[in-house]
Parts: structure tokens; sequence; C-alpha cells
């Protein structure tokens, strides 16, 4: 019969009798405090290294008071979202000054999971949560956030609490968009969004129909397709309004993954329509797709300073920063209507 279970965990009690000293002088050698001889130490993490003992670093900071951690929580959509990485990155970057390591998990845009992580992470008492939530409404975090554990809310603002946001400008981004593509003589303009309970794209859907409110556009939403979160529902949600009679003239993708779905649609298309994506692709511009672009570490580093602030004793009202959005035309969103009809 195989014995599946994991061997225990060497204890402190074990280094300090490997080394000949007290525990106390154990923990205080492997914490690093000075009042311990150099010959000890060196024993001591000697015998440390030999049983394969590391400190349990959560406990240590629970003992010093839970206000001393220097772990921060991330929770994003999905890390697989070039969008996430390089928010990551931004705030990973702005808080490494400050001494602060970032604890990333996804949340694969599920509610329930989100809910999940959070407690774990502050069961696991880190200093602040930065959050790109998927869920509803936040006031549920009410009580943590009044016990002084600072929440910053990035890419979609917190609903029912009062907290810091970071967002992007995405009303205007996509007006942007709208308007560009009407400009360019398009009447019939497909929209493929993503999940339609998500704030960004109900902002980006918002902006666009302001575009097309001022063209005055009223059939628009007859080429709204919602809900294709991934890349293969995008492409087929493309295909299906390519299929259409009469079928679009232009596309809006309202994020990276569904631009790259819209391309793989249009891969060998022959009169391929315009397109215009928000957020940028790595390859966008050698592909010549025009995008709807923002700075997305800035994102990041902003998030960072706001939850230092907090974590240094701001006391302020809940401040909301917002990251530009620029439309970088590229080619693709600047085709004409293939019927110049419309």
């Amino acid at each position: 019969m195989n014995d599946d279970r994991s061997p225990a965990r060497p204890s402190l009690i074990q280094v300090a009798a490997l080394s000949g000293v007290s525990v106390k002088t154990a923990s205080r050698a492997l914490g690093g405090e000075p009042r311990v001889a150099a010959e000890t130490r060196a024993r001591v993490q000697q015998a440390a290294d030999q049983l394969g003992y590391r400190l349990n670093g959560v406990a240590r900071e629970l003992r010093r008071g839970a206000n001393t951690s220097t772990l921060v929580g991330l929770l994003t959509g999905d890390l697989a979202n070039p969008f996430y990485s390089r928010l990551a990155s931004g705030l990973e970057r702005e808080l490494r000054i400050h001494s602060f390591q970032v604890i990333t998990a996804s949340t694969d845009e599920d509610p329930e999971w989100e809910s999940l992580l959070v407690d774990t992470l502050l069961e696991r008492r880190v200093r602040a949560l930065v959050i790109a939530s998927a869920a509803a409404e936040h006031g549920h975090l009410a009580s943590e956030h009044r016990h002084g554990i600072p929440f910053i809310f990035v890419d979609r603002p917190p609903v029912n609490l009062t907290a810091d946001a970071v967002l992007l400008d995405n009303h205007d981004g996509a007006r942007q968009a709208g308007a560009h593509l009407v400009a360019a003589g398009h009447r019939r303009i497909g929209v493929v969004g993503d999940l339609s309970r998500l704030s960004t794209h109900r902002d980006r859907v918002a902006g666009f129909a302001e575009a097309m409110t001022t063209a005055g556009i009223t059939n628009w939403v007859e080429y709204l397709v919602e809900n294709a979160h991934d890349i293969t529902a995008a492409e087929r949600a493309v295909r299906e309004l390519l299929g259409r009679t009469p079928p679009p003239t232009a596309l809006f993708t309202t994020n990276n993954r569904i631009t790259n779905g819209a391309l793989r649609a249009l891969r060998g298309h022959p009169a391929p329509p315009a397109l215009i994506g928000f957020d940028d692709l790595d390859l966008g511009e050698l592909l010549g797709v025009s995008v709807i672009a923002h700075d997305t570490e800035q994102m990041g580093q902003r998030a960072a300073q706001l939850l230092l602030d907090r974590i240094n004793g701001d006391v302020g009202p809940a401040r909301r920063a917002v990251i530009p959005t620029q439309l970088l035309a590229r080619g693709s969103g600047e085709r004409a209507p293939a019927d110049r009809l419309g």
C-alpha cells in the first residue's frame, strides 16, 4: 500500500535541538535579531538548512501586529490577458521601491471565486488589496475597509463601497472609435463586446452609443453582440455578423481578446470591414490594427501610489483617477465602406 502523505515539515524545536540552543535563541537567530552571537547564528542557520526549515513569515508578522505585513494582494480577471500582466507590472514595480511584495491571483471573472480569494488574502494578513473586480457590488468589504485595510479598485469601480479607484476613460475611448468610423463613411457598424454584466463593457457601449446618436444612426443596436468573452467566442460573433444581410461595413471590438478573435475571423477575407479595437495589441502596429490605446502600466503605478498614501496614513475622501485613452489610426480603422451606398 502506497503512503501518499507528504512528509511533515521540520519544526523550530527540531532546529533548536540539532543546533544545541533553546527554541527562543533559534527563533532570534533565524529572525535576524542583533543580540545573537555570529557563531550561534551560523550554527542555527546550518541546522535549519540541513532540515529544510523556513520561518513562517505570516505567523511572525501576526506576532508583530497585523499592520506590519509587506504583502499586497492583486486580484485580476485573467492573468493570461496582457492587459492585466501590464497592470501588474506597473503596480509591482512601484511597490517594490517601497519594499512591498505583490501576490497575484486570477478570478477568471467569477464573483464567487473572487470573494473566496479576497477572504483568503485577508486571512493571510495582506496589507492592502488591489482588485479588478467581477462582482456586482462590494458592500461586504466595508467592515474590513473600516478597520484599516486599503482597497484600491482598478479598471472597474467599487459599488456600494467608498474606496479609491483607478479607471480608464472607457466612455470617451469608445466614443472616439465610433465617431472615427462614422467619419470614414460607415453607417452599419458591428460592436462585439465582453460580458454584459461588466461595468467596462457597459461604459464602452455607452460611449459608442453616444457617437451613434450624434451621427443620427438609430439601428446600431441591431449589430451589437455581447458576452463574447474569449477569443473563440469573439471569432464566432464576428463570423455571425459578417453573415448577415446586409453585413456591417465596420467593426468595433471592445477589448484586446475580442480584437484577436476578430482578426482570426477576418483572415483571408477578400474585402474586410474596417476595424477599431479597444486596448492595444502586441503586434497591433505591425499588423496595422487601429486601436483605442491607453497606458496600462500607468494604471498600476497610480494604484500603487494611492495605496501607499493610504498605508502611510491618508484618511481623506476616496479618490478616483482616470487614465486617458487615445485613438491610434494604423490603417484598419480607416478603410472606407465596401459599399459606398451604406
